[in-house]
């Protein structure tokens, strides 16, 4: 296609909206790509803020892992049609191991009868490693930079690349682009920009679609997900709702839909919802390609569950790129245990004040009553005494909640212990423990030069 002739509208189709989505959302999706000729695209967005640290920390456990753990249960159904109609794949399934996902791709491609496919990696997002590091030194405040030379308290760092690097990707003949962190946006940008040529010039034109990208980055929250509400917000089949579609113009407006036979709804106000969710300022809304400015968009129901978006501007882009840096945050512990019948909460309360006094000053604890009408405490410990015993309601059955957190394992497994002897130590009728600890992160975040910034991306061969 010569450069300048108009180019066909780009359908983007996204089949996941965080890790541990739904795993048969891609189905309807392709198969609305295959009845409209193929060559689309089918894009999984499965990294939230804290995933891709969680899988840095599955990477660590085991070098083999550290990808989005429902990765072959998203592509198997879908992958081998994908192949063969040119429907390219774009994900940021590769979390924390981009390498690894792509291997494990290839092996499933071979055990569907594929042909191998041409599988993109992108790199450079990964700020862990010693170079990375020393960046960071110079980035951080100086609280952060200490536990940054800590082996045992830092755990990862990603900066957020943008879209240019899966265009290129896509243009080099790739027929799967595997990604750790992007931009949400930048799946369904990049692959705007190949498909249409886009320059870093087109700055309208990559806001129009950066916005198409934030209308599908959290699957099917625009088409009707998150958004039901009965008697106000009625949405039909929630049950089997449809992810959305994007049908993309050279111009940067697109049309917001879903595949045909599916649940859910697509209307102004779904689409109207999104398009300020997570948006801090709309005039601009900040991302590695373009700033967004939605200040003068127009929506418009074109038909049954099409909404039309114009008017979108792009502005520069930041000259900064976002990282976020993860630490060891310490340890959650949480224990419940049941009182049944009779004054239930009264004996609930007496098993809160045992916890309470044998923990003396260890750690802040949070308690919480939960029965038919729960009581809820709260972190700073003043909910349930401001409602004395008695005064709530007549519970049946109460569940005294737990929760403590600690920089020291050891005290968390002491909380549980007190927990979990109550059975024999506490008031009469205790049953039902159950208790779990688990690690806690937390981040920084910081603005990263994009000059310093290495991505590219890397045909597996």
């Amino acid at each position: 296609m010569s450069p300048g002739e108009q180019r066909p509208d780009l359908l983007v189709g996204c089949a996941a909206g965080g890790s541990g989505d739904r795993t048969d959302a891609a189905r309807p999706i392709v198969d609305e790509l295959i009845a409209n000729g193929g060559r689309g695209v089918l894009v999984f967005e499965n990294l939230a803020e804290r995933t891709l640290a969680l899988a840095q920390l599955a990477k660590r456990a085991n070098p083999q892992l550290g990808y989005e753990p429902l990765l072959e249960a998203e592509l198997r159904p879908v992958l081998a049609d994908c192949l063969r109609h040119g429907i390219a794949i774009v994900s940021n399934f590769g979390a924390a191991n981009p390498k690894a996902a792509a291997a494990l791709i290839q092996r499933l491609a071979a055990e569907l009868g594929c042909p191998s496919p041409r599988i993109a990696v992108i790199e450079g997002d990964d700020l862990s490693d010693e170079a990375g590091q020393r960046l960071l030194q110079t980035l951080l405040p100086a609280e952060d930079r200490r536990r940054l030379l800590s082996p045992q308290a830092f755990v990862s760092a990603n900066v957020y690349l943008g879209a240019f690097e899966i265009a290129q990707a896509l243009r080099a003949g790739a027929q799967i682009v595997v990604s750790g962190r992007v931009a949400d946006p930048a799946l369904v940008l990049g692959p705007a920009i190949a498909h249409f040529d886009w320059t870093e010039e087109d700055l309208d034109k990559l806001a129009g679609a950066t916005m198409a990208g934030h209308l599908l980055e959290c699957g099917a929250q625009v088409t009707g997900g998150y958004f039901a509400d009965p008697g106000r917000k009625e949405v039909e089949d929630l049950a089997h709702v449809g992810y959305p579609i994007a049908q993309i113009r050279q111009d940067g407006s697109f049309v917001i839909t879903k595949p045909s036979g599916t649940g859910g709804v697509v209307e102004i106000r779904t689409v109207k919802e999104q398009l300020l969710y997570e948006v801090h300022d709309p005039a601009a809304y900040l991302t590695p390609d373009v700033t967004a400015d939605i200040m003068q968009a127009e929506l418009r129901q074109i038909g049954p569950n099409r909404v039309e978006v114009r008017g979108v501007r792009g502005h520069a882009r930041p000259p900064t790129l976002k990282a976020l840096v993860y630490f060891e945050g310490g340890w959650l512990g949480e224990a419940e245990i049941s009182y049944a019948g009779p004054h239930a909460e009264a004996r609930a309360r007496l098993a809160m004040e045992v916890v309470r006094q044998r923990m003396g000053q260890a750690m802040a604890l949070r308690f919480d009553l939960i029965g038919s009408l729960s009581v809820f405490g709260d972190d700073g410990g003043h909910g349930l005494a401001e409602l004395a015993a008695g005064e709530g309601p007549d519970h049946a059955d109460i569940r005294l909640r737990v929760a403590g957190r600690h920089a020291d394992s050891a005290e968390i497994d002491r909380m549980l212990r007190e927990v979990y002897s109550l059975w024999l130590c506490g008031p009469a009728g205790g049953g039902g423990v159950r208790t779990a600890k688990r690690q806690r992160l937390s981040n920084v975040a910081c603005y990263v030069p994009r000059d310093l910034v290495a991505a590219r991306f890397r045909i597996l061969e």
